[in-house]
């Protein structure tokens, strides 16, 4: 099998909604599914298309309670394009006699390709191949062609293209019942014999949104004269076009579509701008070359070779692939954050979590003006964080668990569990970690890039605000002469309160606790890193005092870290009072068990009660930071940690964790990478095939899990080489498995482009030329210094 495509032979209607997600088209400004052009939304099919960080509002009634959710928008439909032998029923992939399917993604080229034979039912027999792209190189381009080749027949054809602004909101089945009409029609119309446009408006945010489509039909390269009948009503436009073909000869219907919003920079209109570029953009197969050449180009900067298995380097490929498509170049000129299920489907809503935590180090190495970016949409809603600080009565800056347009917080208050069919409280707004994570990645970006200038316009106030957050949240405690922090939750999400408490949110979550001490390190770290005349003014406006730095060091220093048993890191206050689960008992009599917390609900039961963990919470700590760091940290802390106590809390919590969480497997591959290799490649392995098996039963069709893609290919190039940034000097500490073999890859770090070739027993690094000064390159206990345009070649 091919490392750069994924292919599936035959239609298989099960199958079709992760095909759908998995062969999803971008560029990093709009994303369309892998829907067959001619199908409608439904249980099967669902040809949904989202515009990066375009949300909308909107109210429902439930029970007497208003629910208010904003939403990623699923935009007008330009894929429609269905076709038939005139006198017959159109085509419907579910319906007709299919041979010879296949589909195949093109990884290298963003292209997504179709085939197929059909028989009609009076024996018209027609060979159909399909080929369609988003444009990486134009934001607003996109381009769909259908040849069609009649193998016993002659006659007429027909061919309807639309673009259906009707759409709405309906790619998550438990979301169904709520408000989903996010579009209302502003104009549609014809603009020349091959053209056609809609504008529609989201109905709470008001964003206009057009498309403008051209369709051509082309015999040998020749454009024909088709045949058209135009039809339009609110929202929705269409050509119906007849023309001739003939037995053995191919016939092409070209369509090129242009997408714009009231948000894009240089034009006047959206309307206007979608109608004037489709009629410039260049036919098909011009933009297709151009697309073809944007791709390669990319895969140049995000280059990765290993000596895994074919399977599982296009897995790896595919993962760089729609990490791509989700958060590209055209990201950097927008407003938009990392949404955890990619612009790929509807789960989540489109809403942005702390999965940046696993994707900046991949793009901080790779191209880290990307992360900068990113890392504005946080910065542009410090205000907003602010805000939500001073109403939940704290200092500082609080960013939302869930976070959309303005940085509010868009989690709910209840959710539904789908084995019982009750609402359940959701207490996920608890999650105090998430601001941990945005100090961290504005930390992490400055420590790759060097990069000054953001620490001092923007990195360093947000790790300010969140250090006083920290503060804030901190309790002292009298009796134990120790700072507490109380009401929380960790990243294991099964345990939001105690079985005896009726309010929700945990005591002293060791890896909150542990991390605010970080944290409040770091505020004091950036203030001295910056310039002196920055600094003095960062310290005025944030109106910083010498009794609040003092502060914050005291406590980093008594955080109380819970422990029990021999040495072991509890998760929170009291982790080891809790019962402890019966994982066998319950593997029996429900197989899968990652999802506990539905499974117990639906008993009358709560996860509450056990010691028990949806995903990796503890072993965070040894996923972010190195163990040299931690025992640094534990040791300010006034807390003893060596690699005894290390590995018996990765083994306590390995026992005890069911994974219902995609990035679980990641954390615990990367901590076990140096110690249980076996256990770690079992780890990478359920990681990497998560979403291409989709290993969680049917959540990869709402969204591929894009904070799990990003992680395998970072646990690759960062994980098992022992890639770390610290205080000026990149280190490695590699560690190749096996079945990886040898891997290859380039990074960016402090302005130079190195290149890296690790094998078992040696280690060798390129550095491009160029002006950056030589960098410090740290391999286990030795540094050595690489110029530009240099190599240097270590036995490992």
């Amino acid at each position: 099998m091919s490392r750069w495509v994924l292919a599936y032979d035959g239609y298989n209607p099960e199958e079709e909604p992760l095909r759908e997600a998995l062969c999803t088209l971008g560029n990093g400004y709009f994303a369309t599914r892998g829907a067959a052009p001619e199908s409608a939304a439904g249980d099967v099919h669902y040809p949904g298309t989202y515009v990066a960080g375009l949300y909308n509002r909107l109210t429902t009634k439930i029970a007497d309670r208003d629910i208010v959710n904003e939403d990623l928008v699923n935009v007008p439909n330009w894929l429609h394009l269905r076709f038939r032998a005139a006198g017959e029923e159109w085509f419907a992939i579910d319906e007709a006699d299919v041979e010879e399917y296949r589909q195949e993604l093109d990884l290298r080229h963003g292209v997504l390709t179709r085939r197929f034979v059909f028989t009609d039912p009076s024996g018209n027999r027609t060979r159909v191949a399909q080929r369609r792209f988003v444009h990486m190189g134009n934001p607003h381009a996109a381009g769909l062609q259908t040849t069609f080749q009649p193998e016993n027949w002659s006659g007429r054809m027909q061919v309807e293209a639309a673009i259906d602004g009707t759409v709405v909101n309906a790619g998550v089945e438990r979301y169904r019942k709520l408000n989903s009409q996010h579009l209302e029609p502003v104009d549609e119309g014809f603009d020349s014999d091959d053209t056609m446009h809609v504008t529609v408006q989201t109905t709470q945010s008001a964003v206009r949104i057009a498309l403008a489509a051209q369709v051509i039909v082309r015999l040998n390269g020749t454009v024909v004269n088709a045949e058209r009948e135009p039809h339009r009503s609110p929202g929705f436009v269409s050509h119906t076009l007849s023309f001739d073909v003939d037995e053995g000869v191919p016939t092409t219907v070209d369509k090129v579509v242009s997408l714009y919003t009231s948000r894009d920079h240089a034009i006047s209109e959206p309307g206007r701008a979608a109608r004037a570029w489709v009629d410039r953009l260049g036919t098909f197969d011009e933009l297709l070359e151009s697309h073809a050449l944007a791709w390669d180009l990319l895969w140049d900067r995000f280059h990765l070779k290993t000596g895994a298995d074919d399977y599982e380097a296009m897995v790896l490929n595919l993962h760089q692939f729609h990490l791509c498509q989700t958060v590209s170049k055209h990201t950097i000129d927008l407003d938009v954050g990392v949404p955890a299920r990619g612009w790929h489907g509807e789960a989540y809503r489109g809403h942005i979590f702390w999965d940046e935590l696993f994707i900046f180090p991949y793009l901080n190495l790779h191209l880290p003006d990307l992360t900068h970016a990113l890392l504005l949409y946080r910065y542009r809603r410090l205000s907003e964080a602010r805000s939500n600080a001073a109403a939940a009565g704290l200092e500082g800056a609080l960013y939302p668990w869930q976070s959309g347009s303005t940085g509010r917080e868009e989690s709910q208050v209840v959710h539904l569990n789908p084995k019982s069919g009750n609402w359940m409280p959701d207490n996920s707004s608890l999650q105090r970690h998430i601001n941990i994570a945005v100090a961290y990645n504005a930390w992490q970006y400055y420590q790759v890039t060097g990069d000054v200038d953001f620490l001092a316009y923007g990195g360093a106030e947000m790790v300010i605000e969140i250090a006083r957050l920290m503060a804030s949240l901190s309790t002292y405690n009298k009796a134990i002469d120790r700072y507490e922090i109380l009401g929380v939750m960790g990243p294991d999400e099964y345990h939001d309160g105690y079985p005896d408490r009726d309010t929700p949110g945990l005591d002293n979550n060791a890896y909150t606790n542990v991390m605010a001490s970080w944290v409040l390190r770091r505020a004091q770290d950036a203030l001295d890193a910056v310039p002196e005349f920055r600094r003095e003014e960062l310290v005025a406006k944030l109106h910083v005092r010498p009794e609040e730095l003092h502060r914050w060091e005291e406590i980093s220093q008594k955080l109380v870290v819970p422990f029990h048993g021999d040495g072991i890191i509890s998760q929170f206050e009291g982790y080891g009072d809790l019962e402890e689960f019966d994982w066998l008992g319950y593997t029996e009599r429900y197989g899968d068990i990652q999802r506990l917390d539905r499974i117990l609900e639906a008993e009358g039961d709560s996860p509450n009660r056990y010691k028990l963990s949806k995903q990796a919470d503890v072993l965070m700590l040894f996923y972010l930071l190195s163990t040299d760091e931690l025992k640094s940290l534990f040791g300010r802390l006034g807390y003893a940690l060596d690699e005894d106590d290390i590995q018996r809390t990765i083994d306590y919590y390995d026992e005890r964790t069911s994974h219902g969480s995609t990035l679980s497997r990641i954390v615990n591959a990367w901590v076990l990478a140096r110690t249980d290799r076996e256990r770690s490649w079992e780890f990478f392995q359920g990681a990497l095939l998560s979403d291409v098996t989709d290993i969680q039963g049917g959540t990869t069709p709402e969204g591929i899990h894009l904070g799990a893609m990003a992680g395998t290919v970072d646990l690759v190039q960062r994980g098992f080489t022992g890639i770390e940034t610290r205080e000026g000097v990149l280190w490695l500490d590699p560690s190749i498995p096996e079945e990886l073999g040898e891997l290859q890859f380039d990074i960016r770090y402090r302005g130079l482009l190195l290149d890296f070739h690790i094998t078992p027993d040696r280690l060798t690094v390129t550095t491009k030329p160029g002006n950056g000064e030589p960098i410090s390159v740290g391999i286990r206990d030795r540094i050595i210094q690489v110029p530009a345009g240099t190599t240097e070649t270590v036995v490992l």
